[in-house]
């Protein structure tokens, strides 16, 4: 039998829709739009002429950027960056939590840790202090200086804590009961258990990873060791792509560069920045809510 819809509820659906629908396209338009520049030609894109479709098609941003090893090389920082910064994160934060989702009987001091976690939250040191204290460490000019100071994020141990605290105690004891230690608890029931926690954590660390830019300008001295961010915020600076700060360019990039215009090559290197991040976002979007959710506080 089918059930008729309130017309109450039609009227909330389609705005519902139209809403979302609005949203959704505000979204996409900057992004259309930046990639029409990157394929129109030169002589619309300094008059701005263009808007949402290439005017001029032509691929030299592409072409001039495939003989560009600065920009691949930044590629491959980004790349590596975000892989082993999120490899790390996610061992550290599930090692951090799972000790402190367990009662004051079974960890002693728990309490104490767990304050000390939170107080960072809340009072850091400035970037000054944070400056010298990195100096100090040798980080400067290393790349650990990209996946050691982010290590440990304090809302995601609290998040995975929490669902950690919601598993139910007689599963752990029934498993020690087998003669399973902690490590065989945590890899083998906790993990699985908490997958779509763990795949928000993985998909929000790996893109704060990939869109860092401040620390490479901050801390780097060598441009070359800059992630993608941090050379293409150079590259945007820049008014003109000849000149981009700690950058030199061969005779026959130049050449190269004299039939393309700084705003399609700036167009094309940004959407190539944003397009890995991009392909992985949908995939892992749907875990969002789950993820969220679950191990949340319970009445």
């Amino acid at each position: 039998m089918r059930v008729k819809k309130a017309k109450s509820r039609i009227v909330f659906e389609v705005i519902n829709y139209a809403i979302l629908t609005i949203l959704a396209l505000i979204c996409i338009f900057p992004f259309m739009h930046l990639l029409a520049i990157s394929f129109s030609a030169d002589e619309f894109t300094s008059k701005g002429e263009v808007s949402l479709i290439p005017m001029g098609f032509t691929v030299q941003a592409y072409e001039y950027l495939a003989q560009k090893p600065e920009f691949f090389t930044a590629l491959g920082v980004s790349v590596l960056r975000t892989i082993s910064g999120t490899a790390l994160s996610l061992v550290v934060i599930l090692m951090t939590a799972y000790p402190l989702s367990k009662t004051d009987g079974k960890f002693k001091g728990r309490t104490g840790f767990t304050w000390f976690f939170l107080i960072t939250m809340f009072f850091g040191g400035g970037l000054f202090a944070t400056y010298f204290l990195y100096k100090q460490l040798g980080l400067l000019n290393n790349f650990l200086i990209y996946i050691l100071p982010g290590a440990c994020d304090v809302w995601f141990v609290l998040m995975l804590m929490n669902f950690f605290r919601g598993i139910p105690k007689e599963i752990e004891d029934a498993a020690m009961m087998d003669g399973a230690g902690q490590f065989t608890i945590l890899f083998r029931i906790y993990l699985p258990l908490a997958m779509p926690s763990i795949a928000t954590i993985v998909l929000f660390t790996a893109i704060g990873q990939w869109n860092s830019w401040f620390d490479g300008i901050m801390f780097m001295n060598d441009p070359s060791k800059y992630p993608l961010q941090s050379y293409l915020y150079t590259m945007i600076i820049s008014s003109d792509p000849t000149k981009q700060s700690g950058f030199t360019m061969t005779p026959e990039q130049l050449e190269a560069l004299k039939n393309i215009g700084g705003k399609n090559l700036q167009a094309a290197q940004i959407f190539l920045g944003i397009l890995p991040i991009a392909l992985v976002f949908p995939f892992l979007q749907r875990y969002f809510i789950s993820g969220i959710t679950v191990g949340s506080v319970k009445g």
